[in-house]
């Protein structure tokens, strides 16, 4: 009889044992997968967000290029503006395209605002009426770029 308990006791504890191991793998692999996740996602938004950041500043240029032709006079029918026009609006919808892939990837509307204020500001850079005005819309919108950034890393990290 203390053979048969024996067995059962030894029969118990392996099955007890095996049931412990399987729960502490589970959770393991729960947060091996749930860390990976993260990870893969922080490496995603580091890489949106720098590619945010360059299109608008890119399309701030753009934007400034054709600020610069139309008020040296030239125009809407020089080659010159229509092609700076034609980059403006490229650049725009470069920008345009990278700011949905910010808010695609970014519970924080925080970040979401200032990447939308970031393109705004970008925007209005070509509509200043003289230089000063002009001026102080490129730095606005320098400024505003620079606020997303503040805003986005603390996600990157």
């Amino acid at each position: 009889m203390v053979a048969i308990w024996t067995s059962v006791v030894a029969v118990g504890g392996t099955l007890l044992g095996a049931v412990v191991t399987h729960l502490f793998q589970r959770l393991a692999a729960a947060r091996t997968e749930r860390f990976a996740r993260s990870e893969a996602l922080r490496q995603e938004r580091t890489s949106v967000y720098s590619a945010f950041a360059s299109a608008v500043e890119e399309y701030r240029h753009g934007q400034a290029g054709r600020w610069y032709r139309m008020a040296r006079g030239e125009g809407d029918r020089a080659d010159a503006f229509v092609e700076a026009r034609d980059e403006a609006h490229r650049l725009r919808t470069a920008a345009r395209q990278t700011l949905y892939r910010v808010k695609l990837l970014t519970d924080d509307p925080e970040v979401v605002r200032a990447a939308e204020q970031a393109y705004e500001r970008t925007r209005d850079v070509s509509t200043a009426g003289d230089q000063e005005a002009h001026d102080a819309l490129h730095a606005e919108a320098r400024a505003a770029i620079d606020e997303f950034i503040t805003r986005a890393a603390p996600l990157t990290r």
